[in-house]
């Protein structure tokens, strides 16, 4: 069966096991994901389906994946919305966070994705898939693994690694779990990409079709993401910045028809678009009929502020005459210092496609909020399907972040960063002259605020580019030097409780 057809079938289910419940008696009361490991030992579609279900489950988690790379950053902050508060967004991006008030226990259930990764890597070996789908697929999930995992060590540091499937429990202290210090995570991340460049071979081509399963590129541009921040945050220095660069180039090798800036923006998240998309790397994928993006409601209207609200700074036109079907909540917002920075000097088309400002429809129409629309998905009839993809790295990803290691090397950025201005601004586009590492590093973060809006990539750059840029963009009233634990999340009182052998994340 082909995989992509497997995944539109799978995509519905958060577990692949379920998939075969209907191949068990009633008498026998077996987990499914246990199910799922005996017959995918001796059959492929059931390997297939374990496989693929990775995917599924990986898709569950975009809201948190989103949360954690965007919303403790200077986007969103102090915003001005119509509606009450969300709360989770409102606790990130005040950092109101402590021991007493966590804004993700059990490890925002990153290690059931974990497990299931783990339990593939474990039945493909053994499995009856040729031995070209075996490599392919552990690549890929390697590849997944170290994605995970190093999105949780820029979360909370040091976690506990488990890299082999859970077997019989028979006790709660086969449970019990140290953390692994950053330093063990991070050769653990770095072991997996190994890995995975090893597995895929020398062929970087690209998935035809949707790119919804990981690849080499994919890799490759995640080993750039991590070799710049071991090297700015865990003594790599130049050594690490320089394989960043180098695995980076390699990509940017590559840039022609299949992979490249789209030259218009909004074609990399039109949902008529996806298939061999030149600017997408690896996305979290939706589909109507199957399932749809929830994530970004809270960033859109209701039905009556739909007609309350204008696009411009008069009565007309209103919300509800170009978007006629949208109907969520504005409860997350852009304050007006932010609104002012981001639709200020030439028309930036990152900026036009990615949110539209909400405006009072009476005179003197003040300023009510803004719309996300990079996610609002497409119209199928009367009603607003939410069915963009969620890109996790594309093109753009590879030029910034290859500008940044440049940058972190005393090398000169400007090819990509006027690549992407280009693209941004067209003939408008403003010149950049390299100047300081700071200064070039500043020019790149602006490019990276603009360009991912809604993407969960802003309080990762910061994070990425060091402690000093953190605090210069991060209202110091929530975030300073004096509040250095708060980078890192902390953990539980439960989770504390519950597990002997963990301890609270430093400075907490």
């Amino acid at each position: 069966m082909n995989r992509n057809k497997l995944f539109l079938i799978l995509i519905s289910f958060v577990f692949a096991g379920s998939l075969v419940s209907c191949k068990k008696m009633l008498e026998e009361v077996k987990p499914q994901d246990q199910i799922s490991t005996q017959l995918a030992l001796t059959d492929p579609n059931a390997t297939q389906a374990l496989y693929v279900g990775v995917y599924s489950r990986l898709r569950a988690y975009n809201t948190t994946l989103f949360n954690l790379g965007e919303m403790r950053s200077d986007i969103w902050a102090d915003g001005i919305f119509t509606e009450s508060a969300d709360g989770t967004s409102q606790q990130l991006y005040t950092h109101n966070i402590s021991a007493l008030n966590v804004p993700y226990s059990s490890w925002a259930s990153f290690y059931n994705l974990i497990y299931q990764i783990n339990n593939v890597l474990n039945v493909l070996p053994q499995s009856p898939v040729t031995q070209a789908n075996k490599d392919k697929w552990m690549a890929e999930m390697y590849g997944l693994r170290a994605y995970v995992y190093y999105t949780m060590l820029k979360t909370w540091g040091g976690v506990p690694l488990t890299t082999e499937p859970v077997a019989n429990i028979t006790n709660a202290a086969q449970t019990y779990k140290a953390r692994t210090t950053p330093d063990s995570v991070m050769l653990q991340v770095k072991n997996d990409i190994d890995k995975s460049l090893q597995l895929f071979g020398t062929s970087n081509t690209m998935p035809s079709g949707n790119r919804v399963f990981w690849n080499r590129v994919a890799t490759l541009t995640l080993k750039g993401d991590v070799y710049i921040w071991s090297g700015t945050h865990l003594g790599g220095g130049a050594a690490d910045f320089t394989k960043a660069k180098t695995a980076l180039q390699e990509v940017k090798s590559m840039e022609g028809a299949t992979m490249n800036l789209n030259t218009t923006y909004g074609n990399t998240f039109d949902p008529t678009k996806k298939s061999n998309n030149p600017e997408v790397i690896f996305a979290l994928n939706y589909e109507l009929g199957q399932s749809q993006m929830g994530t970004f409601s809270i960033f859109t209207v209701n039905g009556v502020q739909s007609s309350s609200y204008s696009l411009a700074q008069a009565a007309t036109p209103q919300v509800n005459t170009v978007y006629p079907y949208v109907n969520g909540a504005n409860r997350v917002g852009m304050n007006l210092a932010m609104i002012s920075r981001l639709t200020s000097g030439p028309a930036d088309q990152r900026v036009n496609y990615s949110v539209k400002v909400m405006y009072s429809v009476s005179s003197p129409f003040p300023v009510r909020g803004v719309l996300l629309t990079k996610w609002i998905g497409s119209v199928s009839g009367t009603s607003q399907v939410y069915n963009n993809d969620f890109p996790v790295y594309r093109y753009a990803d590879v030029l910034l972040l290859l500008a940044e290691a440049k940058a972190k090397l005393g090398e000169d950025p400007t090819a990509e960063i006027m690549q992407i201005r280009t693209r941004a601004y067209g003939s408008s586009a403003p010149a950049f002259t390299s100047g300081t590492i700071t200064d070039n590093m500043n020019a790149i973060l602006e490019e990276y605020l603009r360009e991912f809006i809604g993407e969960g990539k802003r309080w990762w750059a910061l994070r990425r580019a060091g402690d000093s840029y953190v605090y210069a963009n991060i209202n110091p009233i929530y975030l300073s030097p004096s509040t250095t634990a708060k980078m890192l999340l902390p953990i539980s009182t439960s989770m504390l409780n519950n597990d002997p052998l963990l301890t609270q994340t430093p400075g907490y």
